[in-house]
């Protein structure tokens, strides 16, 4: 009994020691290295924008309600259309006709009941010339839209100003490691790893919330920023 149990206990030492012995091994193959973070903004006005907008109707029925918002909805796009706007470029985003419901007044925890339908027609504009976002506007007021919910501002260049952008970051992350290196007397050497953080893109920016009914429509583009974040390991070359 008593080699039995010894047999086992130098079983288990040894398998300790070879799961210690090859985390060391791993660990040695493991080269030396700095690791930083690089980052680079790079701001741009926006060269593109989407307005979402289009009709609202309500009437006692239905059908009265899904008529009234149809032919509201013909005399906007009829409107955009003759603005210019491509018709590539107009794009429904909503389409609803839902029941008005109240409880009767002279029962107010009484069975709710319906007093009306409402009829909602909903479009996304992609404008590709930014400076045309009022004129866009005016143009979905006057021909009779009654609700504008936003506009987003984007860059449709996004991706070549990223490239440039990345550069501009692998650029900061040397410019960190070569710091760290003098600080650590040690010589740095190649990249050894390059990632890229999150997900690069601009950042949206968004108008806000605007009223129908206003006699005149100032827009202010701004400008966005696109944002590129990565990690860097250098080696560190030996003395």
């Amino acid at each position: 009994m008593m080699r039995k149990t010894s047999l086992a206990l130098i079983c288990a030492a040894a398998l300790a020691g070879t799961s210690f012995a090859g985390s060391m091994a791993h660990a040695q193959t493991m080269p030396p290295a700095i690791t930083v973070a690089g980052e680079a903004t790079i701001s741009v006005a926006p060269d593109r924008a989407e307005i979402d907008g289009g009709v609202t109707t309500e009437a006692k029925t239905a059908r009265e309600a899904a008529e009234a918002n149809n032919k509201a909805m013909s005399a906007v796009l009829a409107a955009l259309k003759a603005s210019g706007i491509a018709e590539k470029d107009i794009q429904t985003s909503r389409l609803s006709l839902q029941p008005q419901q109240s409880a009767p007044r002279s029962n107010p925890n009484g069975p709710v009941q319906i007093t009306g339908y409402r009829a909602s027609n909903r479009v996304t504009l992609t404008l590709r010339d930014v400076t045309k976002v009022a004129t866009a506007i005016d143009t979905l007021v006057s021909a009779g839209a009654n609700e504008i919910s936003g506009i987003s501002f984007s860059v449709s260049q996004a991706s070549k100003l990223l490239d440039e952008a990345r550069s501009h970051a692998i650029a900061d992350a040397q410019r960190k490691a070569e710091i760290y290196a003098k600080a650590a007397n040690v010589n740095l050497g190649a990249p050894i790893s390059i990632s890229e953080e999150g997900s690069p893109g601009p950042v949206p920016m968004y108008a806000r919330k605007m009223s129908a009914s206003a006699d005149s429509t100032p827009i202010a583009p701004g400008a966005e920023t696109l944002r590129i974040a990565v990690s860097v390991s250098y080696a560190i070359k030996q003395q």
